[in-house]
């Protein structure tokens, strides 16, 4: 359980960061994040596009990280 609790906090930390770190680039690197890719901001592009699979890797590492640690277990019990 608590390598499960330790890849959960993992998985949430990663989260809050990329969530609260695009305000904070936004106010301190305003230059920066206004910088045109694909002709969009680069702010508008990590929201619009990036955001969302980035947690859809979140969540694909925190699956199989998971049924790895089930599998993990189950193997420990059935020696």
């Amino acid at each position: 359980m608590r390598r499960q609790l330790s890849l959960s906090i993992a998985c949430a930390a990663t989260f809050l960061v990329a969530l609260l770190g695009l305000p904070l680039l936004n106010y301190f690197a305003p230059a920066f994040m206004a910088t045109r890719v694909a002709g969009f901001t680069l702010s508008w592009l990590i929201v619009g596009v990036l955001f969302f699979p980035f947690v859809w890797i979140i969540s694909f590492v925190f699956i199989r990280r998971s049924l790895k640690l089930e599998a993990d277990e189950v193997n420990e019990v059935s020696r």
